[in-house]
């Protein structure tokens, strides 16, 4: 699957109240896409707290997991290339 930052035109920049910390996120048609790392760095938590939330909403199936994560190819900048989840969200 593309990379969601190749294909998408607008790009959302989310910053908290104080600044301490922001996230670029790509969007299109009313639809985001951000990875764990981003939602970590824009709620100043750590993955496993993220991680663990997002489990928690698929095990009590607020959401369902098919309909709202996708694998993208992203290439880091170690040039490999990774399987990054991604979760959809609307704005």
């Amino acid at each position: 699957m593309e990379n969601p930052y190749l294909s998408f035109g607008e790009v959302l920049l989310y910053k908290i109240s104080d600044g301490t910390a922001s996230v670029e996120v790509p969007f299109h048609t009313e639809t985001l896409w951000m990875s764990l790392v981003q939602m970590a760095e824009l709620f100043q938590k750590d993955k496993s707290t993220i991680s663990k939330h997002i489990k928690n909403i698929f095990n009590e199936e607020e959401l369902v997991k098919n309909s709202v994560v996708a694998n993208y190819a992203t290439t880091a900048s170690d040039g490999k290339t990774y399987q990054v989840k991604y979760y959809f969200g609307k704005r």
